[in-house]
């Protein structure tokens, strides 16, 4: 067995499944290989824990002895993908484990245990506070196989709801934790259902639609309350090489480093001359909280005129980012409803008008590895609205001008109701 067989196995283990890949990887470079024949002990009970076993081909059974207080236990049988041994160091088996078939077991000696246990999901060794802001609001904690919990940071940008990019980021991070290392996600549709509660955790559900040799599929359905109020179906495919081209160009922008960054704006509208000072201090009195995503507009527009329903803009997550790959596209996908759905609204800008604008339905298809912390340039376009629902579309390239991604995203899109006035009384 090769180091990528291992690899692929051990991310099929429910148990280390939460684990980031780098752990993965070292896992595979230590475990120990471990033959039995057909009847032979494994493990006996009362005998010292040396490791934690993972069966890799056959089956086994498990007993123990009989205990008047308990009675007999129940015979158990161990297949493909189960593990035993999982406890404290210095523990001792509280079974008998006998091999049925011809038995391959993996054995994670019991000096590494330390691996099973990482910093979080994302990083093995480094401690959170050096994690960048947009990886901890991607940082789930897992509950069960296949459920995870989110949360919306009381220090990152909040909305009137759940930002949409959260959703997206986060299930597509609890996919990603149920496939194995080598598969990355490949393309994700989202239906956004109800508007989530930003002072109320995420339960993250995760459904194997599908493990395949190349390929996996999940579906992930987002609730509070105990409803669904998002859903995401996401396929991984595992990297190989295959026919290339690409007939489109990145657009000739500036350059991000020579562009203003959003405070930079701010500051700039501060003290603008020519804004109203209104305006200028309504601007002043709201309390400024930087976006875990540093933007920079290659064109800086009015935001109350109308404007072609297009825009580029550089972006890159701010700080740095752990190595794991599947990190980098839950960043990017976070990101990707940064501003999208809003460019079908630039056509109808008028002065004074306030709009509104909801995601309702959101598709990405990542064409090739993705670097969240370099730049990136976001291509976005808006060909039609109609029925109150305004159509994007998006194309991500990186500096190389490579397309990385390309993306969809429908939106409702109305004049927003004017606050309800109560009658004044007659007294």
């Amino acid at each position: 067995m090769d180091r990528e067989e291992v690899i692929e196995f051990l991310g099929q283990v429910p148990l280390l499944q939460r684990l980031p890949s780098s752990s993965l990887r070292k896992i595979a470079e230590l475990v120990e290989v471990r033959r039995y024949e057909t009847g032979e002990y494994v493990a006996r009970e009362g005998e010292p824990v040396d490791g934690l076993y993972f069966i890799w081909e056959g089956k086994a059974e498990v007993s123990g002895s009989t205990n008047a207080e308990e009675g007999n236990r129940p015979e158990l049988f161990l297949k493909q993908y189960d593990y035993f041994g999982y406890g404290a160091t210095g523990s001792v088996h509280q079974v008998n484990v006998v091999a049925l078939s011809k038995l391959t077991c993996l054995v994670l000696p019991d000096r590494y245990r330390h691996l099973l246990q990482p910093k979080s999901i994302w990083n093995a060794d480094e401690t959170p506070e050096n994690f960048s802001l947009v990886e901890h609001i991607l940082r789930l904690e897992p509950l069960e196989v296949d459920i995870f919990r989110g949360f919306t940071l009381p220090d990152a940008p909040t909305f009137k709801q759940v930002f949409g990019g959260q959703l997206i980021g986060q299930a597509l991070a609890a996919a990603s934790k149920t496939v194995d290392c080598l598969k990355l996600a490949h393309s994700l549709h989202v239906v956004f259902l109800v508007a989530g509660d930003n002072n109320l955790p995420i339960i993250y559900q995760v459904h194997r639609a599908r493990d395949g040799n190349s390929f996996a599929t999940r579906r992930v359905d987002a609730k509070q309350h105990g409803a669904v109020i998002f859903s995401l179906l996401a396929s991984f495919q595992k990297d190989e090489l295959g026919f290339e081209h690409q007939s489109v160009s990145m657009p000739h922008v500036p350059d991000p480093e020579i562009l203003p960054s959003m405070e930079e704006l701010r500051e700039r509208r501060l003290t603008d001359p020519r804004l109203p000072m209104h305006y200028r201090n309504t601007v002043a009195r709201k309390k400024f909280v930087p976006w875990p995503i540093e933007i920079r507009f290659c064109e800086v527009s009015n935001s109350s005129q109308q404007a072609k329903p297009s825009l580029n803009y550089w972006f890159r997550a701010r700080g740095r980012l752990s190595d794991d790959p599947a990190l980098h596209r839950c960043v990017v996908a976070y990101a990707s409803d940064l501003i999208f759905s809003g460019v079908s609204l630039n056509p109808h800008k008028q002065k004074g008008m306030k709009t509104l604008s909801l995601s309702l339905d959101h598709s990405m298809w990542f064409h090739r590895p993705v670097k969240a912390d370099d730049w990136l340039l976001y291509v976005i376009e808006s060909p039609v609205a109609s029925g109150g629902r305004g159509f994007c579309t998006g194309r991500m390239f990186n500096r190389k001008g490579e397309l990385i991604m390309s993306l969809t995203q429908e939106a409702l899109i109305r004049k927003a109701k004017p606050p309800q006035q109560l009658p004044k009384p007659k007294l």
